[in-house]
């Protein structure tokens, strides 16, 4: 198969500076800008319309990461040594991706109404949230057209013989671009926006996703300090009871 130069920069040059602008941009984002690292929480000026569209986005946006996870890294015989036939699969994939493509872009739609209908919630809006919104937007439109389409058409198509291994040749270092180039268009499109995505993602506040207070297991429930150091000795403290410097 003769390969063009746009296929190399495709499916082999843009998925990879997507990958090194995540990984760096995270990096360079946690290093020198921890007091940004946060969702900029906007409960405290609508909070109706957030309980609705919160959980049908964030619920879904769940089940559609480790959807992708399953069909993207584990490969098709795996699944078939196991005893799930590959129209089990599909059946499976298929309805549940659906359900869980369109509870996601409804969360999202509310969000988005939401925030662009309560005042107080669209003057907190930054540029930067705009272009994350519509990232985020296109890439999940795309990927549920991609589902949707080829089950109404009758043809669905079956990425993991094409989008998956090269998928994860990319992360092998021995990227198959060759794969991609008779994948149906709005795959294409759907990666394509993801790409995007992915390399902004360090820049937005979808870095929230990798915050866990995990010291929150831990800590005490009330955090006691002294100034006076004669009442801890010389000692070295509890977590929690640490001395407040004078």
């Amino acid at each position: 198969m003769n390969l063009t130069a746009v296929d190399y920069l495709l499916w082999v040059a843009i998925p990879y500076a997507a990958l090194a602008a995540f990984i760096v941009g995270l990096s360079w984002r946690y290093r020198y800008d921890k007091f940004g690292w946060t969702t900029r929480s906007s409960q405290i000026y609508e909070n109706r319309l957030l309980r609705l569209g919160s959980p049908l986005f964030h619920f879904g946006i769940i089940f559609v990461f480790f959807g992708h996870v399953i069909g993207l890294v584990i490969p098709e015989n795996w699944t078939e040594k196991v005893g799930i036939s590959e129209s089990m699969y599909h059946a499976g994939s298929y309805s549940l991706g659906a359900v869980a493509g369109i509870a996601t872009v409804l969360g999202l739609v509310i969000l988005i109404y939401r925030r662009r209908t309560v005042g107080a919630v669209f003057s907190a809006t930054t540029r930067n949230d705009k272009i994350m919104y519509v990232l985020l937007g296109l890439t999940l439109a795309l990927g549920l057209t991609a589902t949707l389409y080829g089950n109404l058409s009758g043809h669905p198509h079956n990425y993991r013989e094409d989008i998956a291994p090269w998928f994860r040749s990319i992360f092998y270092f021995h990227p198959k671009p060759e794969l991609m180039v008779d994948t149906p268009v709005f795959f294409k499109l759907h990666i394509m926006c993801a790409c995007a995505l992915f390399a902004f993602w360090p820049f937005s506040r979808l870095v929230h996703v990798f915050s866990a207070p995990i010291g929150y297991l831990t800590r005490p429930y009330i955090v006691y300090r002294t100034r006076d150091t004669r009442e801890l000795g010389a000692h070295e403290p509890r977590r929690g009871w640490e001395r407040v410097g004078s």
